[in-house]
């Protein structure tokens, strides 16, 4: 419950912040009487496209803390706590990044890294993960994170989904015009009809759909490429191997949909999957020179 509330609460105050900035500085304003201003509309669509995806990054790390219920290291109260804060601080100066917050949630086996800079950056584990698997899995699978951290992986999905979003309200509003005005010829146009909203609508959503499995498919990729990050980090690929085919017998747990592309998930559907079959990443490990 509290997801859905939070997944709705968070997509609702973008909106409501981008409207308004989109009315104050007048972008929204690309249907006038000589017909369609493609500039205004290029503006609103960018301000729309990476207004929102730069503001889910930037709040991802409150957001994760809060919605998972991590509970972050800072002060290790015994042993393992201090294992596992230790392995990511040796694996974010072997990476070259800033020490990251370490964090524990309750939950089945996951993990996953987020934060909007690769020196402030978060990674937590579930107590799923550490009680399945052997220290040294554990071990491969902070060092999966960290390589997202040292990737860039936040930021470039950010991008991706800026762009991407930027596209489809674009297209769909020069589409729905078009569409709309075919409607009406003929006819004086004083405005957009219903043709021009249900098109916008309906391409919305197809296009979003599109656009989906395309972020999908270069999350799957950022997956093989952390896999390798952490067989490098480690030294050798046999941890990060075992490491995946244990979780490949495990149901790994289910994260907030906010954080599901940073996690460690079998993913179902592989057009909008993020991440790609455990099979795969094994079979990519295991032919890696």
């Amino acid at each position: 419950m509290k997801r859905i509330f939070l997944f709705l609460a968070t997509n609702l105050a973008v909106v409501v912040v981008l409207g308004v900035v989109a009315s104050l500085l007048g972008v929204n304003r690309y249907l006038t009487a000589q017909g369609l201003n493609l500039g205004a509309l290029l503006v609103f669509a960018f301000l729309m496209g990476f207004g929102g995806a730069f503001i889910s990054l930037l709040i991802s790390k409150p957001m994760a803390k809060w919605s998972a219920g991590v509970q972050v290291i800072a002060q290790p109260r015994n042993a393992d706590e201090a294992w596992i804060v230790e392995t990511v601080r040796r694996f974010a100066d072997q990476a070259k990044i800033g020490m990251p917050e370490v964090g524990i949630f309750e939950g089945e086996p996951n993990a996953f890294a987020t934060g909007a800079f690769k020196n402030s950056a978060l990674v937590a584990v579930s107590t799923g993960l550490l009680q399945g698997m052997t220290r040294e899995e554990v071990e491969a699978v902070i060092g999966h994170e960290v390589a997202h951290i040292a990737n860039g992986d936040m930021v470039t999905m950010t991008l991706i989904q800026g762009v991407m979003n930027t596209f489809v309200v674009f297209l769909s509003r020069v589409i729905g015009y078009i569409v709309d005005g075919w409607l009406n010829r003929g006819e004086e146009r004083r405005g957009p009809g219903i043709g021009y909203y249900v098109t916008t609508i309906v391409l919305d959503i197809l296009l979003g759909f599109v656009a989906a499995m395309i972020v999908a498919w270069f999350s799957r990729q950022r997956e093989f490429r952390a896999d390798r990050g952490s067989t490098e980090l480690m030294g050798r690929r046999q941890p990060m191997i075992h490491a995946l085919a244990r979780l490949g017998g495990m149901v790994p747990g289910e994260l907030p949909k906010s954080l599901q592309s940073m996690g460690i998930t079998s993913g179902v559907g592989k057009l909008f999957s993020t991440h790609p079959p455990i099979e795969e990443r094994i079979a990519a490990l295991q032919q890696a020179a």
